[in-house]
């Protein structure tokens, strides 16, 4: 038989009391997650803040040009990348899809605005794009000025003589041949090169030869109504009494030929439209 056990004499303590610790401040391993986050949403933001228009370009061929590295360049000065390079359908061609920068969105996407792949090129106009042997082609452009706007260009196979940037003016010029001349040639006045020849067409009828020059400025102030226009190409040579004289404009004008105006008589009539 069990006895009970009296309680001990004395006063007795408190039974102890549980309370759970409000842990209301986040623990610090928190904060890289967070932080990490805002400074994704930050750099989103941005990209897609500067972000600007997307262009298609056509080229018959992408020689060059690689996706996510090729840039867009006005007057050295990037302001697109090639996002994209896919095949037309018919294979005819390449379609470049850029990615334009936000402050490229005025000028670059007029329709009469202008693209092309710039190489190493050896033409009648001398050599250029040498310095793509080091850094790789790269597209270049030309802002248009209409107000109407596009997303698909064409893209050009050579780069253009003139671009819009340049101060001058241009003359329609008709001869029976084109000569020994070609787009790039040098237009001199008083054996100084002051231009070049930017285009040329056969005539409808097959009897002549459309061309047009530039001539930069301020060198357009010296084309008047009444100046005359010939062939600078070759070598002029006369045998006298004072032994054989050779003239001719430049060396350049022997091997790539040329233009060269003067008023006669060195009386310039009213400036030519």
């Amino acid at each position: 038989m069990n006895e009970e056990v009296p309680p001990p004499a004395g006063p007795q303590p408190a039974a102890p009391r549980v309370e759970r610790r409000r842990d209301w401040v986040p623990s610090l391993i928190w904060l890289i997650p967070i932080v990490a986050a805002l400074v994704g949403i930050t750099l989103v933001a941005k990209i897609l803040w500067n972000r600007g228009p997307e262009i298609v370009l056509s080229f018959k061929t992408a020689e060059g040009l690689e996706a996510g590295k090729t840039a867009v360049k006005y007057k050295d000065v990037q302001i697109g990348t090639v996002q994209a390079i896919r095949l037309s359908r018919d294979r005819s061609h390449v379609r470049v899809q850029v990615q334009l920068n936000k402050d490229a969105a005025d000028g670059f996407t007029a329709k009469d605005a202008r693209y092309w792949v710039v190489r190493p090129r050896l033409d009648t106009s001398g050599i250029s794009g040498l310095t793509t042997l080091l850094s790789g082609a790269y597209i270049g452009a030309d802002a248009g000025t209409v107000d109407e706007t596009t997303d698909e260009f064409e893209g050009l196979e050579l780069p253009p003589i003139v671009t819009r940037d340049l101060s001058g003016r241009q003359y329609t010029l008709r001869a029976r041949d084109i000569g020994s001349l070609d787009i790039g040639s040098p237009v001199y006045f008083r054996r100084i090169k002051v231009g070049q020849v930017s285009s040329f067409d056969l005539d409808g009828d097959g009897r002549g030869v459309t061309m047009r020059i530039f001539v930069n400025a301020p060198y357009d102030k010296f084309v008047g109504a009444n100046t005359r226009f010939w062939h600078a190409s070759g070598l002029h040579v006369q045998l006298g009494a004072s032994g054989l004289t050779v003239r001719t404009q430049s060396l350049a004008t022997i091997l790539l030929g040329g233009v060269a105006f003067a008023a006669p008589d060195d009386v310039m009539g009213p400036v030519a439209q």
